[in-house]
């Protein structure tokens, strides 16, 4: 059986984010009087979502933050020296982010960046160091160990019963992540799913963006084109492409989500669309049950677990992202990331 890479970075999770929440933070890096910016591209930009979400619920909504794709702000957001901007960055060397952080300063501005711990020198009030770089392209480990800094980045905003109850939560992950790795690969979702095209991911709340980070990963690691949305918005426009060649994932909820989860699973077996579930409990992709709050830390992982198994059987590298195939290697060289 073929082991890539992104198995061990996998199975490096808990002990990634166990090292992260034990860091010692120092003093409070964020003013809730001031506005929060939080920026990256692709899987940090996934991060920076669920961080700007944090920031609302943990405050009440008092603060606001928003998140933005660095591409867009690197090339012209406007940026005061009021704001705090937050940059998400696997490496710390992608062209758009490093000019985010540039901009920023340049404007005053104060600065923080959340990335791994490969580059010495980012030009950055703050660094917050998140894992080792990874040795595969599909990147899991430095986004979970990005979402734990960006939690305890955004704790101290936090008062009372609602500081305590998100600390505590923190606090239980990497013992729910451990546990949902112990639970048998999902080759058979794997298998059910390789033959079709397209793949959709859909949850509510929270799960929208770990369906977005899933979709995208599944593209990474094993070629098949996947998108990832709210289940709202899949039981919209996208109705009239679904049918038995294409297949989905479906996250049950958390929450109330107004039974829009139910009835996106419905439609798609009606239209006879391969349909698998994810959640706590007897699914096809489980992972272990945990507060709401710090879900997209564990609901991820069979979502990971998925494209390894998936990228085995048909034969694809998630590892090298066909970075070293022709004619991928000459056009994604030609690109400055």
């Amino acid at each position: 059986m073929t082991h890539f890479h992104l198995d061990d970075q996998i199975a490096a999770q808990p002990a990634a984010v166990r090292a992260v929440l034990d860091r010692a933070m120092g003093a409070t890096l964020l003013d809730p009087a001031r506005p929060i910016l939080f920026a990256g591209e692709g899987t940090s930009l996934h991060a920076a979502r669920i961080a700007a979400a944090w920031s609302a619920r943990l405050t009440g909504g008092a603060v606001r933050a928003h998140a933005i794709d660095a591409h867009a702000l690197a090339l012209g957001g406007p940026l005061r020296s009021l704001d705090q901007v937050v940059v998400v960055s696997h490496r710390g060397s992608k062209r758009f982010p490093g000019e985010v952080l540039r901009r920023a300063r340049q404007a005053g501005a104060a600065t923080i960046c959340v990335t791994g711990e490969g580059r010495a020198e980012i030009p950055a009030d703050h660094v917050i160091r998140t894992c080792a770089d990874e040795t595969s392209g599909t990147h899991t480990v430095s986004y979970v160990s990005a979402l734990a800094a960006l939690a305890r980045l955004l704790l101290p905003l936090a008062e009372g019963e609602t500081r305590a109850a998100f600390g505590a939560a923190l606090e239980s992950v990497p013992e729910a992540m451990a546990a949902t790795l112990a639970l048998p690969a999902p080759v058979d979702a794997a298998g059910r799913l390789c033959g079709h095209a397209p793949l959709l991911i859909a949850g509510t709340d929270l799960d929208a963006v770990t369906a977005e980070e899933a979709a995208l990963k599944i593209k990474e690691g094993a070629y098949i084109w996947a998108e990832g949305m709210s289940a709202e918005a899949a039981l919209h426009g996208p109705v009239a492409v679904y049918g038995p060649a294409a297949a989905a994932i479906v996250i049950e909820p958390a929450v109330d989500d107004g039974g829009r989860v139910a009835a996106l699973a419905q439609v798609g077996a009606t239209v006879g669309m391969e349909v698998l579930h994810s959640g706590p409990g007897n699914t096809a992709l489980p992972f272990s049950e945990v507060s709401p709050w710090v879900r997209p830390l564990v609901s991820v992982l069979p979502q990971q677990r998925l494209v390894a198994e998936m990228a085995r059987l048909r034969g694809t590298d998630p590892d090298s992202i066909r970075g070293h195939e022709e004619p991928w290697a000459t056009a994604i060289a030609g690109v400055k990331l």
